[in-house]
């Protein structure tokens, strides 16, 4: 392989404004028809990748992973989620308004909401055996990286789902190798770069974006089926409910049951098209606050811009170490990675959508930020002499293009990468 030939990768920023996903076979709408569950948005549980890593290059070998990794399926996060539903619920059911629908609805909800106590937000047993799988399949994948005195440095925010997170990875790494000198951090000082918080140009970029998602909103919300389906009185749904409210509320709490090991099943309450139409106005507002929408001025991915010198910065230290071998580690949340992969621009997660209308075409959120979402940045060094550095990029551990040009996909040449995006950060810093 001649790595020194880069004539086949090129991103073109107007392609990204017409051409529709290349990569996948499959629509959206098929997708979901496929697998309801996608429509849960950032709710929708990790799905261990099936397809087989390309071969290490000849001559090659990994030695280093740079990753920032999502917590796992959680909890809700607001008691009112799952409370503010059985009360508007109970409430109708006191005035003789429910439909045997409505009433199983009801006790389906009353009978899961007692685990919820005191645990809201916190890493469930499937956000845990998602990180055990991630992290065993790491040390499967790349054994070089841990092999012998290598060094883990993992960090995580503050919040305790991301740091059971971390401990559920490292302790399969630690179960690959005994002798790993891992360390492991949790602390505010970290949140600069590890959630990063939104500045006021990227606030002030955001403004529209509530309006935008409200219109989507009421376009694609349609209440009338499920609130007959649920209730026995239209006057009644008329006077006592906010329809598209509750409706989304719903949702919200049926998408997010595939977060824990239950027998409750709510998605039998939707039809597969109200599905996809509420799954649309998540993937338009996700696209508006983090991802390169032109309608929010293309700035949003630059929320990581923090992350991302970190992880270039920490690579600096690293790459020229002959000796090294390891990984450096971060947990946080969907609002990282999500922002964090489209300031990559891996995949098609970069694209510059104009017409919101079409958005699934061409960008989809289910693909970027499941729970448990990763981007691992894979670094591969001559197993003699001081050629190039080579990186593969996984998103969700599936191999991922990156925007520059190589003759070796999926590897590209750390030099011109580096250049790439330290080149793009410095040009957002001086356009303020």
């Amino acid at each position: 392989m001649d790595i020194n030939k880069p004539i086949i990768k090129s991103v073109l920023s107007l392609s990204l404004l017409v051409l529709p996903f290349s990569s996948f076979a499959q629509t959206a709408r098929e997708e979901i028809h496929d697998n309801i569950l996608r429509s849960g948005s950032n709710h929708m549980a990790y799905v261990a990748p099936d397809a087989p890593l390309t071969a290490t290059p000849k001559g090659y070998e990994p030695f280093y992973i740079s990753h920032y990794g999502r917590h796992g399926s959680r909890w809700l996060l607001s008691d009112n989620d799952y409370m503010g539903l059985i009360k508007k619920l109970k409430k109708a059911d006191g005035y003789g308004k429910l439909t045997e629908l409505g009433k199983k609805t009801l006790a389906d909800l009353e009978a899961f909401y007692p685990c919820t106590v005191k645990r809201l937000g916190d890493l469930t047993s499937v956000g845990e055996r998602q990180h055990h799988g991630i992290g065993k399949r790491m040390t499967e994948h790349f054994p070089e990286v841990f092999k012998g005195d290598a060094q883990v440095d993992a960090r995580s925010t503050v919040v305790i789902r991301c740091i059971l997170s971390m401990v559920a990875e490292c302790e399969e790494i630690t179960a690959f190798n005994s002798k790993v000198k891992m360390h492991n951090d949790v602390s505010n000082a970290f949140q600069y770069y590890l959630n990063q918080d939104w500045d006021k140009r990227l606030k002030d970029a955001a403004r529209g974006r509530g309006e935008i998602v409200h219109k989507y909103r009421t376009m694609y919300t349609h209440p009338d089926r499920l609130m007959a389906s649920l209730f026995n009185d239209s006057q009644y749904v008329k006077d006592s409910l906010n329809a598209h409210a509750f409706m989304g509320s719903l949702f919200w709490v049926t998408t997010n049951m595939q977060s824990h090991d239950t027998d409750v099943d709510l998605y039998p309450l939707f039809t597969e098209e109200e599905c996809y139409d509420l799954w649309k106005i998540q993937n338009i507002d996700w696209y508006l606050g983090y991802g390169a929408a032109p309608q929010t001025k293309g700035i949003m991915p630059f929320s990581q811009r923090n992350l991302l010198r970190n992880m270039i910065s920490t690579a600096d230290t690293i790459v020229d170490n002959r000796k090294f071998n390891g990984a450096t580690l971060r947990f946080g949340h969907e609002v990282c990675v999500m922002p964090l992969a489209c300031l990559l621009e891996l995949d098609s997660c970069g694209r510059k959508v104009e017409d919101l209308d079409h958005l699934e075409d061409y960008w989809v959120n289910y693909r970027i930020y499941p729970m448990a979402c990763n981007v691992q940045l894979v670094f591969y060094r001559p197993k003699k002499g001081n050629g190039d550095i080579l990186v593969k990029a996984l998103l969700n551990e599936k191999e991922a293009t990156m925007p520059v040009k190589t003759d070796s996909y999926p590897y590209y040449k750390w030099s011109d990468l580096r250049k790439y995006y330290l080149n793009k950060l410095d040009e957002f810093e001086v356009s303020k």
